[in-house]
């Protein structure tokens, strides 16, 4: 049996009065996960322990069957390993947006969705001033960043995301706390080198946003995960176009899949992922495939957007898969699954369940279709959301 896992990051939402009082899921045309519904079983989890945030940090550990309270330090150190940044024992890895803060509102936690050479600069000048005794900082994808800060204790400081503020004013959401001093420090000096930087003068004279500074978040030490194999006995992939999830992968011990054009965005290259999904399967147990887009597109509120990218997600990656060799000959079970709601009307993320379904040998249909509110009609509640993955593998949801 081979398996594949498909995170459409952030695609449950609410209903909308301009989508007729239907969810993105409901509105757009799907022909291909209504056909996994048709013969799957579509039930709902909850990847939000507790008394723990939203962040796909956590919900994807525990899309991918491990339990966040047990194992999450911080979404930063579940970064590095994918920047080649391996965190000592006292390494506080520190994740930085690149943002565009305007009149103190937080206009574009992604400074426009900078591009990743654009921004790499914008990081190398920050290092070359602030960098240094024991405080260094690397450049990632697109807006997405890391600072490394070595020192003994925790880092004591209380960070927002910037995804959570945008369109409010931040200073109130400011880094609190006993090491507070040590990031809003970095703030102020990020301001003065990219304002005089040619890039964002570039990006101005472009009518682009400039990135006005850094944004520090998700701050912790190097986690402690086992390895997927340990767990599961199963070997995999992740094709993924952001550092979290790529990190993920490597401390779980899958294969990290490259795939030209892929971008953490609307634009991404959603054929290719499918792709290399499926030329994995051919040496390796499970492929688990993480697209950005829907969540990037909540995040801004842009819901015809999503609804693009839930539709290239359905002709471009789920229906290759379900016409695929594997398909044919019975040997595929195939779970499609969001790791949180990312509601356009919220701009960010909700603790709420998830519809997914399962498809597959093992799985029976029990006449739902997929979305939000067929979900809620199911008998199928994984309440801790870890124990999902378990279940998807022994095929056992009915």
């Amino acid at each position: 049996m081979k398996y594949v896992v498909l995170c459409p990051d952030g695609a449950a939402d609410w209903p909308s009065q301009a989508l007729g009082n239907r969810t993105p899921l409901e509105a757009a045309n799907l022909p291909n996960l209504a056909r996994m519904a048709a013969a799957g079983t579509v039930g709902r989890a909850l990847h939000v322990p507790p008394g723990m945030d939203s962040g796909s940090d956590i919900c994807c550990m525990s899309l991918l069957g491990f339990d966040p309270a047990r194992h999450h330090s911080g979404r930063a150190p579940l970064e590095a390993k994918s920047l080649g940044v391996e965190l000592s024992p006292e390494d506080v890895a520190v994740r930085c947006n690149t943002v565009t803060i305007e009149g103190g509102i937080m206009v574009d936690f992604t400074a426009g969705h900078i591009t990743t050479e654009e921004s790499r600069q914008l990081i190398e000048a920050l290092e070359k001033a602030c960098g240094g005794a024991g405080l260094h900082f690397y450049p990632g994808v697109s807006y997405r960043h890391l600072l490394v800060i070595r020192r003994p204790e925790a880092l004591r400081a209380a960070c927002t995301p910037p995804h959570n503020i945008t369109g409010r004013e931040v200073a109130s959401h400011l880094p609190q706390g006993d090491d507070a001093g040590v990031l809003l420090d970095l703030m102020r000096k990020s301001e003065a080198v990219f304002a005089a930087h040619p890039v964002n003068t570039a990006r101005v004279k472009a009518g682009q946003s400039p990135a006005t500074q850094i944004w520090p978040w998700g701050h912790g030490r190097r986690p402690s995960l086992p390895l997927f194999k340990d767990s599961y006995g199963l070997s995999g992939a992740v094709v993924s176009a952001v550092d979290l999830m790529r990190s993920l992968g490597m401390y779980l011990g899958f294969e990290v899949l490259q795939v030209p054009g892929i971008t953490g965005y609307i634009d991404t290259n959603y054929a290719g992922k499918g792709r290399a999904a499926l030329e994995a399967l051919a040496r390796l147990d499970l492929a688990f495939i993480h697209v950005e887009a829907p969540d990037e597109c909540g995040h801004q509120g842009d819901t015809a957007g999503k609804i693009e990218a839930l539709e290239r997600i359905d002709a471009e990656i789920v229906g290759p898969l379900l016409e695929s060799r594997e398909s044919a000959a019975g040997e595929l079970r195939m779970l499609v699954c969001p790791d949180h709601p990312t509601p356009a009307a919220l701009k960010t993320h909700a603790a709420e369940p998830v519809p997914f379904v399962a498809w597959g040998p093992g799985f029976v249909a029990n006449g739902l279709r997929y979305s939000e509110s067929q979900s809620r009609l199911s008998k199928v509640v994984i309440e801790h959301g870890h124990e999902l993955m378990g279940r998807f593998l022994k095929g056992e949801l009915g």
